[in-house]
């Protein structure tokens, strides 16, 4: 099990905020941590550490005002740490490549791969094409409803109408290197891992998979392990003591490194 870090940015700064509270309108958010350190900090310490494979997440939409200033975090973030970090937010086949050029190890897509409810295998195939499946990690975070998790887009706004199953899994797989999967509804929230979900994706387990969402404690990160059976790795942001939370960096990093 890895340790994979993160940067997320929100309105031109380092953040932590709980998922599901993200609206376009307004660029506003329910915010748990703002830095007063910008990305260079991280990445630097990610570096130092040796922590490959962390993603820094552009939370603003395109449209936004603050898109700038988040874009600008981002690529400082790259140039700091080349080959070291993944990106994603509002990533095309169009522009993927300047962030591959800045120095991310691989693009994160959903919106673009997932339009109108459904896969849009043409976007799918123009991403692969732009930067190879070995630069290419799809997100399929989502939202539990009726049952399913269901693959959620637009800054984890919009429902598709995909449920992650080990079928999609195996749809996807070949076209990426990874998936990065966020558990929105506990995404922030500090309360417990979505075990669920947990389950499913360590049943699979075929090429690496991040989960990210609610992890408060060291028994989160063991109920990970056993229940994800060392397929999958794992983010942490709030709980992070790097973010305001009370779990160590240093020893997160150690405990992960066991497995």
């Amino acid at each position: 099990m890895e340790f994979r870090p993160c940067i997320d940015i929100h309105n031109g700064k380092v953040k932590q905020i709980v998922g599901g509270s993200l609206k376009d309108k307004g660029d506003s958010a329910r915010e748990n941590f703002v830095s007063g350190q910008d990305s260079r900090f991280y990445a630097d310490m990610y570096k130092s550490s040796g922590i490959k494979g962390g993603h820094i997440i552009l939370l603003n939409s395109v449209d936004s005002e603050y898109y700038e200033a988040t874009k600008q975090q981002a690529l400082m973030a790259l140039r700091e740490y080349p080959g070291g970090l993944q990106v994603g937010g509002g990533i095309t086949a169009d522009n993927a490549m300047e962030f591959i050029e800045a120095g991310a190890q691989a693009v994160i897509v959903t919106s673009y791969v997932f339009r109108d409810g459904r896969i849009n295998y043409e976007n799918l195939e123009k991403m692969r094409d732009a930067v190879g499946s070995s630069r290419l990690v799809l997100d399929l975070s989502c939202r539990k409803k009726d049952g399913s998790y269901y693959i959620v887009t637009d800054r984890w706004q919009k429902f598709t109408d995909e449920t992650v199953t080990t079928e999609l899994l195996d749809k996807l797989s070949g076209y990426c290197t990874e998936f990065l999967i966020h558990a929105v509804d506990v995404e922030g929230k500090v309360n417990g891992i979505e075990k669920e979900l947990v389950r499913l994706l360590g049943d699979w387990g075929k090429i690496p998979v991040t989960y990210a969402g609610g992890v408060s404690s060291f028994d989160d990160l063991k109920s990970i392990k056993e229940l994800g059976q060392d397929h999958l790795n794992v983010t942490i942001g709030s709980a992070l003591d790097l973010f305001g939370g009370t779990m160590e960096y240093e020893k997160v990093i150690e405990f992960c490194n066991k497995f």
